[in-house]
């Protein structure tokens, strides 16, 4: 049978078995998706829409990337309250180690001169990104800060989701343009790609639960960008 997503509350994330495999997965996952991240700086082709937005801000404040990720997703999970939305274990390891995957992969890579280079690092960017957040869907953990914001947005307003994941992110990808972030093929090549590269990952990498659960009532619709992937945005991106 194949593996579903699911729709579990925090407690419930932690109950439903296999948790040191997911806890594993959901770690490489987080570190490829900063991997990742680190990958589409370097090529300086563009970012995904929440990644603008962060080096933007970066930029501005003088920070680093992967600290400035980090210090975003603290009023990100505020406006949660207002939504009633309860983070899992997932939520806040999104919020912590992205940052800090990113900082650690952007110190060991190098930032090329060869355009063929940085071309290649692109959709090697892409890919990795996919699979990082296949992982961390997959490990069935909570979403994460970002995403979490646009699906309860969705289901507190009763917008379509794709509607509000639209909204949101355009409004991200300006602001952060304005602030100076790296907008370019690549932020173009993210959006039409990433929703069916993490959906075909997925169906790899989903953990199947032990307990009987509820199938997400979202589904087939498993951020990331993102910074940051969720199970009821994947196919739509569905950062960051």
């Amino acid at each position: 049978m194949k593996p579903t997503l699911a729709s579990l509350s925090p407690r419930e994330q932690l109950r439903a078995g296999k948790l040191p495999t997911r806890l594993v997965r959901l770690f490489v996952g987080l570190s490829l998706y900063g991997l990742a991240m680190a990958l589409f700086v370097r090529a300086g082709l563009g970012l995904d829409p929440w990644d603008v937005f962060h080096y933007g801000v970066a930029k501005h404040l003088g920070l680093d990337l992967g600290t400035t990720v980090i210090l975003v997703s603290i009023p990100v999970l505020l406006l949660w309250i207002p939504l009633r939305q309860w983070p899992g274990f997932g939520t806040i390891a999104n919020a912590i180690w992205i940052g800090i995957a990113t900082n650690i992969a952007l110190a060991v890579i190098p930032t090329p001169h060869s355009l063929t280079v940085r071309i290649v690092m692109l959709p090697t960017a892409l890919v990795v990104n996919a699979i990082g957040g296949a992982l961390y869907i997959g490990s069935q953990l909570g979403p994460g800060p970002r995403d979490g914001l646009m699906t309860g947005l969705h289901l507190r307003t009763g917008l379509s989701l794709r509607l509000v994941r639209t909204s949101l992110e355009l409004t991200v990808l300006a602001v952060g343009w304005l602030l100076g972030g790296v907008v370019g093929i690549g932020t173009v090549l993210y959006a039409v790609s990433i929703g069916p590269l993490v959906q075909f990952f997925l169906r790899f990498l989903v953990v199947p639960l032990d307990e009987p659960v509820r199938k997400s009532p979202s589904e087939p619709a498993p951020q990331p960008g993102s910074a940051h992937p969720d199970p009821c945005a994947a196919t739509l991106r569905a950062r960051g």
